[in-house]
């Protein structure tokens, strides 16, 4: 799992500065994790995501924003609770859930929102 600064973000999920329609950047399909090192919710979800990013290798990033440290890019999607995450599936726009959910839950997303399209084609 890749932690991303502003740049890589604008680089690799969405450069806000130059679109103000949503235009994803990145090859796959992602799940955007704004996380804090003291929020105890989000200590819960890391392992999840951990195993998540590896049953979905080739299929989805999963990317971790501080939002300690990135406070800017944590301003730009409005995160006020956390854990937050940002599902952003590769042709359509992106969806954010807040709080930790639990592993069906988030694995429920990844085939509903993040792989449907690809369902569609095999």
């Amino acid at each position: 799992m890749e932690h991303l600064t502003k740049e890589k973000f604008l680089e690799k999920v969405f450069n806000y500065e130059k679109n103000q329609e949503w235009k994803f950047e990145g090859k796959l399909p992602c799940i955007i994790d704004f996380y804090a090192d003291w929020c105890q919710p989000c200590k819960i979800v890391a392992p999840i995501l951990e195993e998540l990013s590896e049953e979905y290798e080739g299929k989805i990033n999963i990317y971790k924003v501080d939002t300690e440290a990135e406070r800017e890019l944590s301003a730009a999607f409005g995160i006020r609770n956390i854990p937050s995450m940002l599902f952003c599936p590769a042709d359509a726009q992106p969806q954010m859930a807040v709080g930790a959910l639990p592993k069906e839950t988030l694995v429920q997303v990844i085939e509903d929102v993040l792989l449907k399209n690809k369902a569609v084609e095999n």
